[in-house]
């Protein structure tokens, strides 16, 4: 069986907002992450490679000690402050992107960016680095709350803008707060996608779903012992209990609520 740890970043920042802070870590902590996974022989690929290389009829492998580095959001401190060191390390990354919060979003604006943004001219800077380039809805709203209509706007709206300023294909996504659903997934399917990832906080394997990655949180709690376990798969679902069992009890939440709002014909 394959194993891959999928890191999940978001702003990588000294001075983050107090929206941002929680989920945040400090260049510093990056540069210290990213020396270990280099020291250790990890072997950093896209999530498109990554996907890629699973798919056994198209002649790739999966390398050894595989891992993929993932940014939610487009936050300008992403081309400031985790871009240089990618390239120090020689390492891709995959950045997720809610098009609508973009800085120069223009009449495409949309939902409320909770810090600084990267504008269109730096994403594709970005994306000409080799860093690849996901979706991550247009508005950033909870996926699995929305009615099928506004799901598809969210999903192809995203996926269009992405495409159409970039120039390049955009065929990974991670879902916003990581909530979906078999309806979301069957969407995203639909819209062009062929990976999506949610969080989970788990090792991902060649046994998940395609569309259901899972993936490990680093924010700024995480120590580098910490770290360290994750990456090597050492008692992860311990490391990570208290958030899974949030995730799982709001779950139930979600699926409560979108019933409820079925019921009264709001969806």
């Amino acid at each position: 069986m394959i194993r891959v740890p999928i890191l999940m970043y978001h702003s990588v920042s000294d001075t983050p907002n107090e929206e941002t802070k929680p989920h945040s870590v400090r260049p510093s902590d990056l540069a210290e992450q990213l020396a270990y996974l280099s020291e250790s022989g990890f072997t950093p690929l896209t999530l498109g490679d990554l996907v890629a290389s699973v798919n056994k009829n198209n002649g790739r492998h999966v390398p050894d000690k595989p891992i993929v580095i993932t940014f939610d959001d487009g936050y300008a401190d992403f081309h400031t402050h985790a871009l240089p060191l990618l390239d120090r390390y020689r390492f891709p990354a995959t950045v997720f992107l809610t098009s609508g919060w973009v800085a120069d979003a223009g009449d495409d604006a949309a939902g409320r960016p909770l810090d600084d943004m990267l504008t269109w001219g730096q994403a594709r800077e970005v994306a000409q680095t080799g860093i690849e380039i996901g979706g991550h809805s247009h508005s950033h709203p909870q996926l699995d709350q929305l009615g099928d209509d506004e799901l598809r706007q969210e999903l192809r709206r995203n996926k269009g803008l992405l495409e159409e300023r970039i120039g390049a294909p955009v065929a990974t996504m991670a879902y916003p707060y990581g909530y979906s659903s078999a309806r979301v997934r069957r969407e995203v399917r639909k819209a062009g996608y062929f990976a999506a990832c949610a969080v989970n906080n788990a090792i991902a394997a060649d046994r998940h779903d395609m569309l259901a990655i899972p993936r490990l949180t680093v924010a700024r709690h995480v120590s580098i012992n910490m770290f360290k376990r994750a990456v090597e798969g050492n008692a992860v679902p311990l490391i990570y209990l208290r958030e899974r069992v949030l995730t799982k009890g709001y779950a139930v939440v979600r699926r409560t609520r979108y019933g409820l709002r079925r019921v009264r014909g709001n969806v």
